[in-house]
């Protein structure tokens, strides 16, 4: 039987870290979307952003500090460049001066990846992105319908209302993929969330319609092996998606980002829950509001370009058990 040949990373032993182009973990621009089982793409807009802007530079950064990757998982042993087709796909097109243009475009780019069966994993910009990610990806039809599950790792819901007037923030953007039966809440998980709220019920949408939140505190008390086990049993064997907001983490390892609550988890904590959700339906993630100007020693890129590439082991692994 031929061997598969799929894009690589550079060699490293050849061309040192520091030089070459910036691409995500080193590997093969890709525009041929025939090419790939699953695109790593740049999101660079944060038109959601209520407070401290800066996300729509995280993609640059991201892959500048994810030639650090290398090519196998050094606990699952998951070599996701060998077991799947990975390239980096390039920036969605944005609009900076208009939002909702910006997220029209970005949903039908998702819908197009969709339609080509191709898996998005995608370095953000703010967590607004998300909805149209999941827009686009519905109405390609794959689902036949069918809303996704969710696991959200945020110190934040982001199932508010309105916030200054507007339906649409970085706050709000959950509430709405719920509302148009993009996400089916009573297989949502949210993990990490914490910090004041602005009154008691900011929590009460989420939790009337089924969604598990799961706070830090909860997250201490029940343990790691706990929170995974839990958060198998309510995704099931059913499509989901994976969206990692570094505000979830505490601010010590993730301080460039626009909302940093402090007491948030580890970023090895994290990376043991991730490794726990090996063999889950994943068809798509993303890791979202990395904001440079907030961190310019690079340290919060470098977390969130080693949790994508956590993320993209679990996508590829999924890609695998189910390609037939």
């Amino acid at each position: 039987m031929k061997t598969k040949i799929y894009p690589q990373p550079i060699d490293t032993s050849i061309t040192p870290r520091f030089a070459s182009f910036a691409t995500f973990m080193r590997l093969p621009i890709i525009e041929d979307l025939s090419q790939v089982d699953i695109a790593l793409l740049g999101l660079p807009w944060d038109g959601g952003t209520t407070n401290r802007p800066g996300a729509r530079h995280g993609p640059r950064q991201i892959r500048e500090m994810s030639s650090f990757i290398r090519k196998m998982h050094h606990v699952s042993k998951i070599p996701p460049f060998l077991i799947a087709r990975v390239g980096d796909c390039g920036d969605v097109p944005v609009n900076p001066m208009d939002s909702m243009d910006t997220m029209i475009k970005i949903e039908n780019y998702y819908k197009d990846l969709s339609l080509a069966n191709v898996k998005p994993l995608t370095a953000g910009g703010d967590h607004l992105m998300t909805l149209p990610i999941l827009r686009g990806i519905a109405k390609s039809g794959i689902l036949k319908n069918e809303p996704l599950g969710l696991i959200q790792f945020d110190a934040h819901s982001d199932t508010l209302d309105i916030f200054f007037g507007s339906k649409y923030t970085h706050g709000t953007g959950f509430r709405r993929a719920i509302e148009e039966n993009l996400l089916d809440p009573k297989r949502m998980v949210q993990i990490g969330i914490r910090g004041a709220i602005y009154d008691e019920d900011d929590y009460k949408f989420a939790r009337d319609a089924g969604v598990r939140i799961i706070t830090i505190e909860k997250f201490y008390d029940l343990g790691i092996e706990k929170v995974i086990a839990i958060t198998r049993e309510i995704i099931g064997d059913k499509p989901a998606y994976l969206s990692f907001d570094v505000d979830g983490l505490d601010p010590v390892y993730a301080p460039g980002t626009g909302t940093p609550e402090i007491g948030g988890m580890t970023s090895f904590e994290a990376q043991r829950v991730l490794r726990g959700f090996e063999g889950l339906h994943f068809i798509g993630g993303d890791v979202v509001e990395v904001s440079p100007p907030f961190d310019p020693t690079g340290n919060t890129a470098l977390v969130a370009a080693t949790l994508m590439f956590e993320i993209l082991c679990l996508i590829a692994k999924s890609h695998e058990m189910r390609k037939t």
